[in-house]
């Protein structure tokens, strides 16, 4: 997989998910009709819903390319493939990587998904966040770790924990998430910059729409604003 630029990523990191949507729908003209991100009225859904949420704000913003996996966590007879597999696979995969987990337990969330053994190796393995539809514990240590945290929710224990399946797609929070994929996580969320765009060009869109909202909220805040030349402003636009 050939990756963006460092500058490029790095220049998306400096934006906050919302914008980076915003950039990723304009970029796009519109929307790709008859794709899996066409939402209700032709906008994609590119981003993840309310079901998990950032566990570390304070770490800031992750960036980084989507390694999947899928987990049980409390069901003895699943299948249980190599965790020494999944973690050469991280090694083996060049940074920045955002991990996406997904529970498939028959009672999802239950038993913990990641703890702080888990976010340390990730860290070191050149992760820059884990996404996880499904529940985190150990949060103490997560944060000791420096890895940016999404989760489902919080318990303080596991069960038996088993990786079923690696680098395949999975939906995490009503987003689908194929590996590989551009992802970008904030407090809002996750927005994902999908297979076959340009993240650059995703990039300079960001940049446009930062410029044309600081124009717009300089005008607010100046004497000049009126109801009235707000709306022939935005008429000539």
């Amino acid at each position: 997989m050939e990756q963006a630029p460092a500058e490029v990523i790095e220049g998306i990191g400096e934006f906050d998910s919302a914008t980076i949507f915003n950039a990723v729908v304009e970029s796009m003209g519109g929307s790709q009709g008859g794709t899996e991100l066409e939402g209700k009225g032709g906008v994609p859904e590119n981003y993840t819903g309310p079901g998990i949420r950032c566990l570390l704000p304070e770490l800031g913003t992750a960036v980084g390319y989507a390694l999947t996996s899928e987990v049980t966590t409390n069901d003895p007879d699943s299948e249980d493939a190599s965790w020494d597999e999944y973690y050469d696979l991280l090694d083996r995969t060049p940074a920045p990587i955002v991990a996406v987990m997904k529970d498939v337990d028959t009672r999802p969330g239950r038993g913990a998904s990641f703890g702080d053994g888990m976010a340390v190796l990730h860290r070191i393995l050149g992760a820059s966040g884990a996404i996880v539809d499904g529940s985190v514990r150990d949060m103490t240590g997560i944060r000791e770790a420096g890895l940016p945290m999404w989760g489902s929710g919080l318990v303080p224990g596991h069960g038996v924990f088993n990786i079923v399946r690696m680098q395949t797609s999975v939906t995490v929070a009503g987003l689908r998430i194929l590996p590989g994929e551009l992802l970008i996580a904030d407090e809002d969320g996750c927005t994902k910059i999908p297979h076959g765009h340009d993240p650059s060009e995703v990039l300079e869109t960001a940049r446009d729409i930062r410029a044309r909202e600081r124009k717009s909220r300089a005008f607010f805040t100046s004497p000049d604003f009126t109801i009235e030349e707000w709306r022939r402003r935005r008429a000539s636009d």
